[in-house]
């Protein structure tokens, strides 16, 4: 049998095509991490995704070390210290840079990370899941990091609503109802419509130590009412009622989540990033609905208070970039 010698480091031979590529990596590595929030220790199953950029003249990436860095980043760091999300993404991240020789590196961790909370009547103790995100991206001249929520909650449809609202008025006419009546009986009982479970996505890009507890009650705020896992009847009652009195379209939510987050969060700087993704799950529909914006503090800030378009909308890749 003939020994076949392959070549000392493969990966960073010549390619048959020399064209560079943008990301080249590992996605959907699992592991167990123990991750900081506050006060709160937990440990929990993450999901990581690592890519780094290709030069035109590097054949591949070096697949194996990707698994290596992040033992070494739980083994080191983590079992002595537990971290932010966003600061082990950070921390992954540098070390590409390092051992793969590369000018960028990008790392994202998601997190599934339990809030205990009390139903908003029985005050039942019950415990809800939230997606915890880190990103982090890094290259010789430094880092950048963001850490992001994942929350879910109702969305009631305000032009449904509306419809609905107006043939009742009419019904309610018909019948004999005199017009004050009629106003008073539409103020006082909360009108039909059809609801949208609905996902709220916020990520904050600061250098910063945010409670992401506090980003989860910004992203549950911004949509027509919370929902909880356990729901005693009174509790039920609660949550349809108060999102039937708070109609909100995909779209109110990302405006919502956005100001709140500026009102919440008046540390940040105007360098630092804002995005709200919000997507309504449709019930009388076969496709689902999305808005999002983005864009740097001070951009946002500008617009709020002004009213007026902001000439740009950084992107959150423009951010890590820079």
């Amino acid at each position: 049998m003939t020994d076949v010698k392959l070549a000392d480091d493969l990966q960073a031979s010549s390619p048959e095509i020399a064209l560079a590529l943008s990301r080249a990596g590992v996605t959907g590595v699992q592991k167990a991490i123990r991750i900081r929030r506050g006060d709160a220790e937990t440990v929990m199953a993450a999901v990581i995704d690592c890519t780094v950029d290709l030069a035109a003249d590097q054949k591949g990436v070096h697949m194996s070390r990707f698994p290596e860095l992040f033992e070494e980043a739980i083994e080191l760091v983590v079992e002595q210290e537990a971290l932010l999300v966003e600061a082990l993404a950070e921390h992954i991240a540098s070390r590409v840079v390092e051992r793969q020789k590369a000018l960028t590196a990008e790392v994202w961790i998601r997190a599934q990370w339990p809030i205990h909370r009390r139903t908003p009547v029985t005050g039942l103790a019950t415990q809800e899941m939230v997606t915890l995100c880190g990103i982090a991206a890094a290259s010789e001249t430094g880092t950048k990091r963001m850490v992001g929520v994942e929350a879910n909650g109702i969305n009631a449809c305000p032009c449904a609503q509306g419809l609905v609202r107006n043939r009742a008025s009419e019904r309610l006419l018909e019948e004999g109802f005199d017009a004050g009546d009629v106003q008073r009986i539409l103020e006082l009982v909360p009108i039909a419509t059809h609801n949208q479970r609905g996902r709220q996505t916020l990520f904050v890009g600061t250098e910063q130590d945010l409670d992401a507890e506090v980003l989860v009650d910004i992203a549950e705020r911004a949509m027509s009412a919370p929902i909880y896992d356990l729901l005693k009847r009174p509790d039920e009652l609660f949550v349809v009622e108060h999102a039937h009195l708070q109609p909100r379209f995909v779209e109110d939510s990302v405006r919502h989540a956005l100001r709140d987050a500026l009102a919440t969060l008046p540390q940040l700087d105007d360098a630092d990033f804002l995005l709200s993704k919000q997507v309504n799950f449709e019930t009388i529909h076969v496709h689902d609905v999305v808005a999002e914006r983005y864009g740097m503090v001070g951009e946002l800030r500008s617009e709020l208070a002004t009213g007026e378009p902001s000439a740009r909308q950084t992107t959150l890749a423009a951010w890590l970039s820079h």
